[in-house]
């Protein structure tokens, strides 16, 4: 394998590979995709190299947080797709979709114990984590988990950053030599592995864990235990609806994206953050579809220009460099915090400075209070707020400009600003296609002032915390249209 790959492995466990096991293992759980994925890309280089066939088993779990409809058929949206790419491959694929949870003990086991060694996908949450220990306890053999969530690999960097110019200036003083360094795009195509063992030889139909060689079709989403109150979004999820909206952006938006990225009717934004939260593409998927679009190599980048700001150092024009400080800085950060900070998504990991000016402020009168199932139905008295949650319980998604604003007042409108930010992640993790999610939480946070400064003057509630009106927000856009879409018509009974 690459050395520079060394950077994205973390093995999970002391043991060596069992060259006289039937398969290696991929445990599909963050990285859903067939192209483009260094977890894929080990896997297949371990298979190679142990001539051994490749079993991948793609999980879809009851119980991860805020399981629901919503969730649950983006993800079989994805899954279909995953079934019908590797059916042109040499590997086998098993898409699981959970019905009992009593039966994933025996189901891990069971494949598990059979393999030279797992791999698996690294990601920075307390979920993967458990499943991890869980895999563990149940088998004797190699487990590696595998990083293939951003340009930058989460484990070179030796802190967790606390400004974004601060990251920025990092990576352009480190970023270049990962630029050299991407996943072959289909790292199953071409490679001549040992006939992988049929679904039904494995003995798992009988446990009722598939059905045939496929799970996924015959799925009854409304029949699992998960929560059906958040019903699926009219965004559909996979590998391919993704990438046609990377199309999309790419072909139409790009052009515009730093004078309308914030316009409400006329938005440039990408609107791929759900697909790349489910690891349906990568940022390597939209990096090269941008820079191939462009015409940009390594070349092009300003070596000498490492001065923390958002333009001039890829050498493109704004457009494009606004958006890869959205795809990179931005997005990557939040995979920074989450990876070096145990407390990431906890009120405690908020900078001093704003721990102090909200704590200074926390007796101050709010004209406005609403009990959470007043803000959760978008009962409040301002039309704007009301009509960005009702965009994000409809439709999983909400506009970027009217995100931060929908944060702001939650803080104005709650008791304590410890309160105000539970309430956030709760909405946004329940409702939000690319919730609970390291960027999500980026953006969450940032409203109570990570990754910012103090501001001034001082106000009432903020304190130095950056303030945002709905006033200032109906004078920068045009929201009549907006404001028509998403007006109340009926009670959102959530």
């Amino acid at each position: 394998m690459d050395p520079q790959l060394d950077h994205r492995i973390v093995m999970c466990n002391g043991r060596s590979e069992q060259t006289d096991g039937e398969y290696v293992l991929y445990w599909m759980a963050f990285n859903r995709r067939p192209e483009n994925n260094f977890s894929l890309q080990i896997a297949v280089d371990k298979a190679i190299a142990l001539n051994k066939p490749l079993l991948i088993l793609e999980t879809l779990w009851l119980d991860y947080p805020n399981a629901s409809a919503r969730f649950h058929k983006f993800v079989l949206d994805g899954m279909k797709d995953n079934e019908r790419a590797f059916r042109k491959s040499s590997v086998t694929y098993i898409g699981y979709v959970e019905r009992d949870v009593a039966l994933r003990e025996r189901l891990l086991q069971k494949l598990a114990s059979n393999a030279c060694l797992v791999v698996t996908d690294a990601f920075p949450c307390e979920h993967m984590e458990t499943l991890i220990k869980e895999l563990n306890r149940l088998t004797s053999v190699s487990i590696l988990a595998v990083d293939s969530n951003g340009i930058l690999p989460v484990m070179v960097p030796e802190k967790a950053f606390t400004t974004a110019y601060s990251f920025r200036r990092y990576l352009q003083k480190n970023l270049h030599e990962h630029l050299l360094c991407f996943p072959r795009i289909t790292p199953c195509s071409g490679q001549v592995l040992p006939k992988a063992p049929d679904v039904s030889s494995l003995g798992l139909t009988a446990w009722g864990c598939v059905d045939g060689n496929s799970s996924i079709i015959s799925a009854n989403l409304k029949s699992l235990p998960i929560n059906h109150a958040v019903p699926p979004a009219t965004l559909s999820g996979g590998r391919r609806a993704g990438l046609e909206i990377l199309k999309e952006f790419v072909s139409f938006k790009l052009r515009n994206y730093a004078s309308q990225r914030n316009s409400i009717d006329e938005c440039s934004a990408s609107g791929l953050s759900p697909y790349l939260h489910f690891g349906h593409i990568s940022s390597h998927d939209i990096f090269t579809a941008v820079m191939q679009k462009v015409g940009w190599t390594p070349a092009c980048l300003h070596h000498d220009n490492v001065s923390g700001k958002r333009l001039g150092w890829w050498g493109l024009d704004e457009d494009v460099e606004s958006f890869l400080d959205q795809l990179i800085t931005w997005r990557e950060i939040g995979f920074n915090a989450a990876y070096k900070l145990n407390n990431f998504d906890k009120y405690e990991s908020l900078p001093v400075w704003a721990k102090t000016t909200l704590a200074d402020h926390e007796l101050d009168l709010r004209t406005h209070l609403y009990q959470i199932h007043e803000l959760e139905n978008a009962e409040t008295h301002d039309e704007i707020w009301n009509a960005a949650q009702r965009q994000l319980v409809k439709e999983g998604r909400m506009h970027n400009y009217l995100r931060m604003l929908w944060g702001k007042k939650v803080l104005e409108w709650s008791r304590s600003s410890q309160e105000a930010l539970e309430r956030l992640i709760y909405l946004n993790n329940k409702y939000a296609l690319d919730g609970n999610n390291p960027n999500s939480y980026s953006g969450i946070f940032w409203c109570f002032g990570r990754y910012d400064r103090a501001w001034g003057p001082e106000r009432p509630i903020f304190g130095k915390v950056r303030y945002m009106t709905s006033k200032n927000t109906a004078r920068k856009l045009r929201l009549a249209e907006y404001l028509s879409r998403y007006q109340r018509r009926e009670p959102l009974e959530v």
